[in-house]
């Protein structure tokens, strides 16, 4: 392939593209089936011969847009707005994308009598709804301020995530050439590490670099920083047999937690959308329309599937989760289609197969532009299918359905005390730092499997010892950690199970309980850490023992700066995760009237006892600063996240009178 051919196909896709985004955009038509379109017109199976010189080289290049594509859709996750709908929009997806995949494998399985490989790719292409779709109509109609609306687009999210997730699992069955529970669950468990392990140490690390390069005021420096993140996490993705859509989208995400979230979209901004009408259009290109006129009763198949099975799977999901009758029958509207992964997923079984002409790909394909093009009609539909539900809703039906909600709002409001949040918070810490851990052997297990011999035939010689040493001493810093934790926990575990009383009795078993769940959380730690060792520990007796040795003296010469080093990470990771609302915190501030200084005292029976600056999240929830604690008479500034609050303490906080009154309602104190 010439340098001229292929500047030749670069130039004449693109000059397409541009022709259809200005002709769509004039029509506002959805612009992905223009560029899809556009493919099939020059492809050459329209024509009997390609008007390219190697439409092959198109497709390669087209796999940036897959990265580019998911980027940006990590880039436009909102935690903080996923917070407000996850009631809903989290169980809804689940059941949605759970029930889509069965009924893809069984019509593949049952119906069109295919391999189990190649219809878990049928289940997954019709699982996920399309969110740019979904926003772009929502928008179009007036409807953003609807109730429904933000049901709708954070239930689309919830399941890009999950559909990421298929696509990774999917992907390593198709490499592996078949399906078991055991490979099933297997996939799942690397799936989940890889997830979380890239989460986590992205979170901590990344935004801070992001920061440090962004205050130069250096566009180039600080959307090339970005790119080399997504482009080697994504490489990682590939090399553990996921998807390359994996790696960019956790990346993205990682990018919306920084506060330079909009220079990272208006920089990436111009690529996406070269890239990503590349991708369309190559899908275009090996899409045969004889194909889909031959598979066209498979088509409508499986299009009555996806809007059937979405439209209940959502409607009833969302009235299990407590809505209304309208709004549930609205998300189930809505949502009935699929769109870009749907297209993802098809291209990269063709892909993987090597067989464009295969019907799945073209299945996939024509049900998802048959339900893009419905989609518009249904959410225009769905507010009278929604009136109507309600007037035909039988009496009975609407009494018990209001008390269900009336009870899990009840529910809800238990779950919303500061017991139960450190709890659920502290649990949720020794998770991400069990998951670490394993994260940190398999990555260390792998890396001992290279040959080194063409770098130092003395490190191929001892890579055991060196790896077993740098995996210990890199899961080290989660003792302390782990420790910190195990005791928030414990103590939590007591006063929710015992309740906040002082009776003897009670004492005692909050005692008892608080000793038996430390003890299990410390057996649990000291038994993956064995687990860990055993796994990835040296052969030879002296190379492990003075592997061990090496450990120990650096455990114990170096523990107050480990848990220092813990303590600035943990820091990191709250600061990244709760950066959305600090900086609508910021905002308003700017927008308000200037600070005051106040000292408040805790009432002993204020909801904050107990709770820590992380857990009571104060900047962010009232946008005031403690700036000291005053507890016995002794001055404790600059308190850190871990810092717990005690009946007495008189709290110094800095902020304007709308603030403080909001942290005064926070900490329970009425005057």
């Amino acid at each position: 392939m010439t340098e001229g051919a292929c500047f030749q196909d670069i130039a004449l896709v693109m000059a397409v593209a541009g022709l259809v985004a200005a002709l769509f955009s004039r029509m506002r038509w959805p612009k992905v089936l223009g560029y899809i379109g556009a493919g099939v017109l020059l492809n050459g199976h329209t024509w009997g011969g390609s008007l390219f010189a190697d439409p092959g080289s198109i497709s390669t290049i087209a796999q940036l847009g897959v990265v580019f594509l998911m980027f940006s859709m990590g880039l436009s996750f909102s935690a903080k707005d996923m917070k407000k709908v996850r009631g809903v929009a989290v169980p809804s997806a689940a059941v949605d994308t759970i029930v889509m995949i069965w009924l893809g494998y069984t019509v593949g399985t049952r119906v069109f009598g295919w391999s189990p490989v190649q219809s878990a790719f049928l289940g997954v292409a019709i699982c996920d709804s399309a969110t740019t779709l979904l926003a772009k109509v929502i928008d179009e109609a007036g409807w953003g301020s609807r109730p429904f609306a933000k049901y709708v687009l954070g239930t689309s999210l919830c399941e890009d995530i999950i559909c990421v997730g298929a696509i990774a699992v999917v992907t390593g069955f198709a490499n592996g050439g078949h399906m078991s529970a055991g490979a099933f669950a297997a996939s799942l468990g690397w799936l989940a590490v890889f997830f979380l392990a890239v989460l986590v140490i992205g979170l901590v690390h990344v935004p801070r670099l992001l920061v440090s390069v962004s205050s130069r005021k250096d566009d180039e420096a600080l959307a090339l920083t970005i790119l080399g993140v997504c482009f080697f996490v994504s490489f990682l993705a590939y090399r553990f047999n996921f998807s390359l859509a994996l790696g960019a989208f956790l990346v993205g995400v990682i990018g919306a937690s920084s506060d330079v979230r909009e220079r990272l979209s208006s920089l990436v901004g111009p690529l996406k959308s070269m890239f990503s009408a590349m991708f369309f259009v190559s899908i275009g290109l090996i899409v045969d329309p004889a194909a889909l006129w031959a598979n066209a009763g498979a088509i409508l198949v499986v299009s009555l599937v996806i809007v059937l099975g979405k439209l209940f799977n959502n409607t009833f999901a969302s009235l299990l989760s407590g809505v209304d009758v309208k709004t549930a029958v609205q998300n189930g509207f809505s949502l009935a289609q699929i769109g870009e992964f749907a297209f993802m997923v098809a291209i990269l079984y063709a892909q993987l197969v090597d067989d464009p002409s295969n019907p799945m790909f073209s299945i996939a394909v024509g049900a998802s532009l048959l339900t893009t093009l419905l989609n518009p009609l249904m959410i225009r539909m769905s507010d009278r299918a929604g009136d109507f539900a309600e007037r035909a809703m039988p009496s009975r039906f609407k009494s018990v359905h209001e008390a269900y909600r009336a009870w899990l709002a009840k529910i809800g409001a238990a779950e919303g005390s500061p017991a139960f949040r450190r709890l659920r918070t502290e649990a949720v810490r020794l998770g991400i730092y069990a998951v670490l851990m394993v994260a940190v052997a398999t990555s260390c297990t792998l890396l001992c499997k290279f040959d080194y011999s063409g770098i130092s035939m003395f490190f191929e010689l001892h890579d055991r010892v060196f790896f077993f040493v740098l995996a210990n001493l890199l899961c080290l810093p989660l003792l302390p950690l782990g420790v910190s934790a195990a005791k928030s926990l414990a103590d939590a575990v007591a006063e929710v199970l015992c309740g906040e009383g002082m009776s003897r009795w009670q004492v005692s078993v909050q005692h008892i309980v608080r000793h038996v769940v430390r003890f299990a959380v410390f057996a649990l730690f000291f038994v993956e850490w064995f687990m860990i060792v055993v796994s990835i520990a040296p052969r030879e007796g002296p190379t492990l023992w003075i592997g061990l040795g090496v450990v120990a003296l650096v455990g114990i010469i170096g523990w107050r700066r480990l848990v220092k080093a813990g303590s600035r990470a943990t820091k990191r990771f709250h600061d990244a995760l709760t950066a959305e609302e600090r900086r609508e915190s910021l905002a308003r501030t700017m927008e308000l009237a200037a600070p005051e200084g106040v000292e408040i005292q805790l009432p002993a029976l204020s909801p904050a006892i107990g709770g820590t600056v992380v857990t009571l999240n104060i900047r962010a929830k009232t946008g005031a600063s403690v700036v000291s604690v005053v507890r016995g008479g002794v001055v404790a500034r600059n308190v850190g996240p871990e810092w717990e609050f005690r009946g007495g303490d008189i709290i110094v906080a800095l902020g304007n009178h709308a603030q403080i009154v909001a942290l005064k309602d926070l900490l329970g104190v009425t005057s």
